[in-house]
């Protein structure tokens, strides 16, 4: 094992786990104020990647550019999801939730498959590359990884450091006291939700301007699957927990691939997975609760 391979493996690993981190807070966000899990999450990351495509393949819109055009179209599709099907389910079965979620991921998917059709897609843009120990830095992945870190840092600032972040903060603590004290709790949870939804499709646009490929309309499946267990990892509802398991996500994941290719008749990529779940089982055992609270 090469000292550029082992260089490659922690800096895209690093790379594609801020990526992960940035496509796992809005799951964290909307469980943490509402208490409602979004298996529908995937769904919303293939339409941000579908927004970059269109906007960078078909009209020539800066590939940075399009994540503000994502983030405009998860605001409207949070405030139209919200209103007309998860306000209705905030205090319902966890299992209405459940389905609630999956049937709008579905609806999202079979609609983009109608408009685009179900090829694979990509595109190229091209920023360049430096090479250091053999290995060639990608510029347009650097790029995409800082873009990702910037929208974390704007949700962190947003929640933290803003009146609306300290009443979605109280609201979580304790509803009725923030009922009481003027907080309207039905326009929290709105604004929560489309938050979630906002931050999740502009982590579409950053996936894609990092893969440039493997666009399709179902190709948020699996990043629901590593959402869920990204968000377990870190702590359900924890922002910086999101980020934190993402990167720790993205180094097991590249440094597992690595190993596994070094033998022979076995499919790495597939092993991978596996080894994921492994390491989220460690974590749970050692700290149920996750890496940190909510």
């Amino acid at each position: 094992m090469e000292v550029g391979q082992i260089f490659a493996t922690i800096l895209y690993g690093t790379l594609i786990g801020v990526i992960y981190g940035v496509a796992t807070v809005g799951l964290n966000v909307i469980f943490g104020v509402l208490r409602i899990v979004n298996v529908g999450h995937g769904a919303f990351i293939m339409v941000g990647a579908y927004t970059t495509l269109v906007l960078y393949g078909s009209l020539g819109v800066p590939p940075p550019i399009t994540i503000a055009a994502s983030i405009l179209l998860g605001a409207v599709l949070g405030l139209i999801t919200y209103y007309l099907v998860i306000k209705h389910l905030v205090d319902a079965p966890e299992l209405a939730t459940l389905i609630a979620t999956f049937a709008i991921g579905i609806l999202l998917q079979e609609t983009v498959k109608a408009i685009y059709g179900s090829d694979t897609r990509g595109f190229s843009w091209n920023l360049g590359f430096a090479e250091v120990l053999n290995v060639n830095i990608v510029y347009s992945r650097l790029a995409a990884a800082l873009l990702g870190l910037l929208l974390l840092i704007a949700l962190y600032a947003l929640i933290y450091r803003t009146k609306l972040g300290l009443a979605m903060r109280a609201v979580v603590q304790d509803k009725e006291g923030a009922m009481v004290v003027g907080i309207n709790v039905d326009r929290i949870y709105a604004l929560s939700y489309t938050l979630g939804i906002m931050i999740t499709v502009a982590s579409g646009s950053v996936l894609a301007i990092y893969l440039q490929s493997g666009i399709h309309p179902y190709m948020g499946e699996i990043y629901t699957l590593k959402g869920f267990v990204i968000a377990v990892m870190g702590g359900l509802g924890s922002i910086i927990g999101a980020f934190v398991a993402g990167v720790l996500f993205g180094l097991f994941e590249n440094a597992s691939y690595l190993i596994l290719s070094q033998i022979e008749g076995i499919q790495p990529l597939v092993l991978t997975r596996s080894i994921a779940f492994l390491l989220l089982l460690t974590i749970l055992l050692l700290k149920p609760t996750g890496l940190f609270r909510r």
